[in-house]
């Protein structure tokens, strides 16, 4: 009973900082990346150039084109995946419309500032709906299920050919090459935030885990965070006994997800969890890449 309280407790604080996030990025948005014609990438983007073609507000848009895949996404993936991003959308959506109603006379007509500030601030909303177990629905549920369908070509390289196709499709709208442009500059700074926010100046951790239970924890591991994993077999020095030590190179923000695995699984498994501040090869940096 107790352990319910303490979640439902958590779930809820959850939700507030998932209402303020989404509550900021639909007021960046409004403020300083809409009424400088600049279109970030993703569904906000095309809802923002939609919105030049038909005058539907653009939160409106931004609702609109989500709901065909939000259902997509319940039917692949289960509404208790999906609950938290339909809320946060809705948010944005609404909180978009209503400071463009009641805050329009204070838009900031400034493309530098709405590249630079209004990229960082919607980059940061962003950051912190992701920690909280939501998305901003649209991009994000389309790539998870291009990862699923083509699981050989990498996240990065699809979420650059989504943003691509918005920035081209912005260009044609604005019929201005600059605007374009100044939307490339924004996708870049938006992911350089995003990732300071995820991540931090720690790409990734170096996660050890000793349990009594290492298959299990090693598929979920597998499963629901979509990470690789390696045994490694060990003695202990003292019992003699072997172990199946479990090492795992995993992204910073999923680090509390792998260890709630963990303790779900063994609460009393010993973990070892330590910044990893280089990772080469798939998934991460390419060593070549980085030498050159």
């Amino acid at each position: 009973m107790e352990s319910k309280k303490v979640s439902a407790k958590k779930r809820l604080k959850e939700y507030v900082i998932i209402t303020f996030a989404a509550s900021l990025y639909g007021f960046a948005t409004a403020i300083l990346i809409d009424p400088n014609n600049i279109a970030p990438g993703g569904i906000t983007g095309l809802a923002i150039a939609l919105n030049r073609l038909i005058p539907i507000n653009t939160g409106t848009w931004f609702m609109l084109m989500n709901v065909p895949l939000l259902i997509l996404a319940v039917w692949k993936f289960g509404i208790r995946f999906t609950i938290s991003t339909i809320y946060a959308t809705t948010i944005i959506g609404w909180a978009t419309n209503l400071t463009d109603q009641y805050l329009g006379a204070y838009v900031i007509q400034d493309k530098i500032l709405g590249v630079t500030i209004g990229s960082a601030v919607t980059a940061l909303a962003m950051g912190l709906v992701f920690k909280c177990h939501a998305t901003s629905g649209g991009t994000d549920i389309i790539i998870k299920l291009l990862r699923i369908k083509y699981p050989h070509i990498k996240t990065g390289m699809l979420y650059i050919l989504t943003d691509v196709f918005v920035l081209i499709f912005a260009g044609i709208v604005f019929r201005d090459v600059a605007a374009a442009l100044y939307s490339f500059i924004s996708v870049m700074v938006t992911s350089l935030t995003l990732d300071f926010v995820l991540y931090g100046r720690d790409g990734a951790k170096l996660i050890y885990i000793i349990s009594d239970h290492p298959d299990i924890i090693t598929a979920r591991l597998l499963e629901e965070l979509d990470i690789g994993a390696t045994h490694v077999f060990a003695q202990g020095a003292y019992s003699g006994e072997k172990k199946k030590v479990i090492m795992c190179a995993i992204k910073k923000r999923l680090s509390p997800l792998a260890e709630e695995i963990v303790r779900d699984e063994d609460p009393n498994a010993f973990m070892i969890v330590t910044s990893a501040s280089e990772i080469f090869g798939e998934g991460y940096k390419s060593y070549f890449d980085e030498r050159m």
